[in-house]
């Protein structure tokens, strides 16, 4: 099974760009915060390289900017090229199926008229959009929580 979950924030304005058979793409990297904090007490945060394709790049280039915080469900898929000087390159990246506002309107976000919660989905039949206070996405503001009970 290959399956990914992210809750981040872009890193810059996504740019939506046409492949040369017109099919709309946007290539972003989203900022993901480590659950725990460093010796110092910082957050440290790794940097997702993502692509979205069709109506998850336009969707994601009219709604969303810079520092929104978007929650991604995907597959992560690894490629190689040549670069003009011989070096073979290995890239992962994570191909997103769905894109979803986590910012609600009261936070200055855009969204969409059911306050907060949008999911774009290359199925044919998408789930639901859950609410935004659904609790679905963990709260990563307190090292001492958990998601469950034990």
């Amino acid at each position: 099974m290959n399956k990914v979950i992210l809750v981040g924030r872009l890193t810059k304005d996504p740019e939506v760009k046409t492949t040369q058979s017109q099919v709309p793409f946007c290539s972003f990297t989203i900022a993901v915060d480590r659950k725990f904090k460093t010796a110092s007490g910082e957050r440290q945060s790794d940097f997702i390289n993502c692509i979205a394709w069709r109506q998850q790049a336009s969707f994601l280039g009219q709604y969303f900017q810079k520092g929104s915080r978007v929650a991604i469900v995907g597959n992560l898929q690894s490629r190689s090229y040549d670069e003009a000087d011989g070096k073979k390159r290995y890239v992962t990246e994570v191909m997103a199926d769905e894109i979803e506002f986590v910012d609600s309107k009261r936070d200055g976000a855009q969204t969409s008229s059911n306050e907060g919660a949008h999911i774009v989905s290359s199925s044919p039949n998408p789930p639901p959009a859950p609410s935004v206070d659904s609790g679905f996405y963990p709260s990563m503001d307190d090292d001492t929580t958990l998601p469950f009970d034990l």
